[in-house]
């Protein structure tokens, strides 16, 4: 096991260099010059130059890339244009947020999707089965804009229940949690049904039919832990792609978390920002890769890492 995990992270470090290329390209694939863009067009000559001296703008782009490189392994990602505070506090503040508001989502997602799943598979065929479907398939048509924003209808503006807005309770979690989990939990849904219907269909399940162990425990205990393994991936990329920000839920409950982050760089030209937030998200969904296949060999040891 140590063996596989060194190898995987030696593999990883030119799949994070070509990450860092692809984000250190944006300034440079920003139409015009991105000294002008970041500065709306509205600064003057000395402006321009100094704020291009002081990104390092004016060097060859091979040295760009190798500061941009060995900054980034430390940890500074340079200044904000908008704030003048380092990106990496800024980066950091919002963490906690969104991966608060990524593992309630996930949770949510979980528990719906997994369940609906399973009873639709245990009724294969039935009204029930059927109707489970229904809503798993609603729940993935449904935008999360959509969503959002009836949510806080009915359960703000007309229950009076839950705050339509901000982060300073875990009453405001909930909101935005529901959104993301119910169209994650829908996905987990249909996926857990078809990967519980193929693992009922086994040979072994048929012989523990037949000597008499009950449909509870045939379905919880030895069924369901095998038709986990496709869902593993499915729930690790779901929350890796929320712990890389959540950019319209975060925006409709303005919760402040990197999601919230990137939209204001964009609005605001910050690019050193949206540079941080990029290389954060992909940095993220690259290890959860790695945690993912991991959990394959908890949920079935017949599964060896050579």
């Amino acid at each position: 096991m140590l063996r596989y995990v060194a190898r995987r992270l030696l593999h990883l470090i030119p799949v994070l260099l070509g990450i860092s290329f692809l984000v250190f390209l944006l300034v440079h694939l920003v139409p015009g010059d991105p000294v002008r863009v970041m500065l709306a067009d509205a600064g003057s000559p000395e402006q321009v130059e100094r704020m291009r001296r002081q990104l390092g703008l004016d060097r060859p782009i091979h040295v760009q890339y190798a500061s941009f490189v060995v900054r980034a392994v430390q940890g500074d990602f340079g200044r904000s244009i908008h704030t003048r505070r380092p990106v990496a506090q800024e980066v950091a503040f919002r963490i906690p947020y969104t991966v608060r508001m990524a593992v309630a989502a996930t949770l949510v997602a979980v528990a719906l999707g997994v369940v609906l799943g399973a009873i639709a598979a245990m009724h294969h065929q039935s009204a029930l089965d059927y109707g489970t479907m229904v809503v798993a398939l609603a729940g993935v048509s449904l935008p999360n804009f959509w969503l959002g924003l009836v949510l806080i209808l009915v359960f703000s503006l007309h229950l009076r229940w839950l705050p339509p807005a901000g982060a300073d309770s875990w009453l405001h979690l909930i909101l935005p949690a529901v959104t993301l989990g119910t169209s994650s939990s829908a996905i987990i849904a249909r996926l857990t049904r078809s990967s519980m219907l193929e693992v009922l269909r086994q040979d072994y399940i048929r012989t523990a039919r037949a000597k008499g162990v009950g449909p509870r425990r045939l379905v919880y205990r030895h069924a369901l832990k095998n038709a986990m393994i496709p869902v593993v991936s499915i729930v690790g990329m779901q929350f890796a792609s929320l712990l890389g920000g959540a950019v319209i839920v975060e925006t409709v409950f303005g919760w402040p978390g990197i999601g919230r982050l990137a939209v204001d760089a964009i609005f605001t030209r910050d690019i050193p920002v949206i540079q941080a937030v990029v290389l954060v998200a992909a940095v993220i969904f690259v290890f959860m890769n790695l945690l993912v296949d991991l959990l394959y060999g908890l949920l079935d040891p017949r599964i060896r890492y050579g």
